[in-house]
C-alpha cells in the first residue's frame, strides 16, 4: 500500500516536470510525449496546452474561415487503403473538373463570403506540371482576388516523378503560377511502416518532410496534419511531432512553415483499411481532446492548432478549445474525401461563430495567413435577418 502511494507520488512528480517543461516551451523527447500521453490525466493536459497556446495567441478569440474544399480529379493510383473518394484511371466515376465546373465553385465561394479554394485530388497519371500551372494561371487570372491553397506534399511528389523534376523546381513553377499556400494533406502517420501498410503509393513520410522543407525555403506557407487511431502506436504518434517540429526548427526566418497543425481521427466507414486490417475508429472525445493539448506541448514552435469540428463533432471540438486549440477551421462549403468515410458534421457560417461564443470565445473570421478578416456585410446582413425573425 505505501509503495503504491509512493508510485503514485513519483509519476505526479515527473508529470508535473514534463509538463513545466513544455509550458516553458521546450522541446520533449518522442519518449516524454508518449510517458504525458498515457499517464497524465487529461485535465492536466489540457491545463498545460491552454498555458501554451496563451503564449502564443494571448486573448479569447477564437479563428475561422469560409473556404471550399474542391477537386481537380478523383483519378488515383496511390491505392491509399483508408479513401473511398478516389478512382482507378479509366472508371466509369473519374472526372477532372473542368474550368465551366470551377468558376461555378468560386462564384459561389465568393457568393458565400470566402476567398479561398482548398484545391486538391489525385494522384492522377497524365496530370503534369503543365496542367497545374495552367489550371492556377487560367483561375487567376479569371479572378485576380482567389487564393489557392492547394495540393499538398504527395500530389508535389507524384508531379516531381512524372516531370523527373525536383521538388523546389515544381514548388517554384507552381508558386509563379498562382500557388497560395501548400495543405498539409498526405501526412497521415509519417512513419514508414505505417504508410506501407496504408497508403503505400504515397510519398513516404521522408519525402513528405522534404516538400515541406522545399516549401519553406520558396517562402511558401503550409500547414500540417495527423490522420490518427488506425494502425499506428502512440509513440509513431509522437515520433510524428517530433519530425513535425524539426522541419519548422529548420524554416528560414523570413518564413512562417507551418503555419497550423490540424490533427483528426481515422473515418473508416467502408474503407479498404477497415475491411482488410481491421482498423476501426476508436477514438473516444477523451482521447481527441488529449491529442490536442499533446499537439501543443509537442509542437511548440508552431502557432496555431485547428480542432477538427468535422470529424468529432461541435461538443468534443469547443472542449479542444480549451486543451490548446486556437482555430475552428472552416465551414466547408463542400468536402468530398473526409465525408466520403463517415464524416457527417457540417457548420453555417451562424454556425460555427455561435458554437464558439458557446464555448466562452470571441470568433474571429481570417484568412489562410491567419490574418484577421471582417465577415461580409451580406453575411451579416442574414445572420441579422435570422435573428429578426426568431424575435418576430
Amino acid at each position: 500500500m505505501l509503495g503504491t502511494h509512493i508510485f503514485k507520488i513519483f509519476m505526479s512528480y515527473i508529470i508535473s516536470d514534463l509538463l513545466q517543461k513544455a509550458i516553458n516551451l521546450e522541446f520533449l523527447s518522442a519518449e516524454e510525449g508518449l510517458f504525458l500521453f498515457e499517464n497524465a490525466p487529461v485535465t492536466e493536459l489540457m491545463y498545460a496546452g491552454d498555458r501554451i497556446r496563451q503564449q502564443h495567441v494571448p486573448g479569447k478569440n477564437v479563428t475561422w474561415i469560409i473556404d471550399r474544399n474542391s477537386n481537380t480529379t478523383n483519378v488515383c493510383i496511390a491505392n491509399c487503403k483508408f479513401c473511398n473518394f478516389y478512382r482507378r484511371p479509366g472508371h466509369e466515376e473519374s472526372y477532372i473538373t473542368s474550368i465551366e465546373e470551377y468558376k461555378q465553385k468560386i462564384e459561389e465561394t465568393f457568393m458565400y463570403g470566402g476567398e479561398q479554394l482548398l484545391l486538391q485530388g489525385g494522384h492522377h497519371p497524365d496530370l503534369g506540371l503543365d496542367y497545374y500551372v495552367q489550371l492556377f494561371k487560367e483561375l487567376k487570372s479569371l479572378y485576380p482576388n482567389l487564393k489557392l491553397h492547394a495540393l499538398g506534399p504527395p500530389e508535389i511528389a507524384h508531379i516531381t516523378k512524372l516531370e523527373k523534376s525536383t521538388h523546389t523546381e515544381v514548388l517554384q513553377a507552381l508558386k509563379e503560377a498562382g500557388l497560395d499556400s501548400l495543405p498539409g494533406a498526405g501526412a497521415e502517420i509519417l512513419d514508414d511502416r505505417v504508410r506501407r501498410l496504408i497508403s503505400k503509393g504515397k510519398c513516404g513520410g521522408q519525402e513528405w518532410l522534404d516538400v515541406m522543407r522545399a516549401a519553406h525555403q520558396l517562402d511558401i506557407t503550409t500547414s500540417a496534419t495527423m490522420m490518427f487511431g488506425h494502425i499506428e502506436t502512440n509513440m509513431e504518434r509522437m515520433e510524428h511531432f517530433v519530425a513535425l517540429r524539426q522541419v519548422q526548427s529548420e524554416k528560414p526566418a523570413h518564413a512562417k512553415g507551418f503555419l497550423a497543425f490540424i490533427p483528426w481521427p481515422f473515418m473508416d466507414e467502408d474503407t479498404i483499411l477497415k475491411k482488410i486490417k481491421r482498423a476501426r475508429n476508436q477514438c473516444t472525445g477523451d482521447e481527441y481532446i488529449r491529442m490536442i493539448a499533446m499537439s501543443r506541448i509537442m509542437l511548440p514552435n508552431i502557432i496555431n492548432i485547428q480542432a477538427s469540428w468535422l470529424t468529432v463533432g461541435k461538443k468534443i471540438a469547443q472542449l479542444c478549445l480549451h486543451a490548446g486549440a486556437n482555430d475552428f477551421g472552416s465551414i466547408m462549403i463542400e468536402e468530398n474525401v473526409v465525408s466520403a468515410a463517415g464524416a457527417a458534421f457540417r457548420f453555417t457560417a451562424d454556425g460555427i461563430q455561435n458554437a464558439i461564443r458557446e464555448a466562452g470565445y470571441i470568433p474571429q473570421l481570417r484568412n489562410q495567413q491567419y490574418e484577421f478578416r471582417n465577415v461580409p456585410a451580406h453575411i451579416k446582413q442574414q445572420q441579422l435577418d435570422k435573428e429578426k425573425m426568431l424575435v418576430d
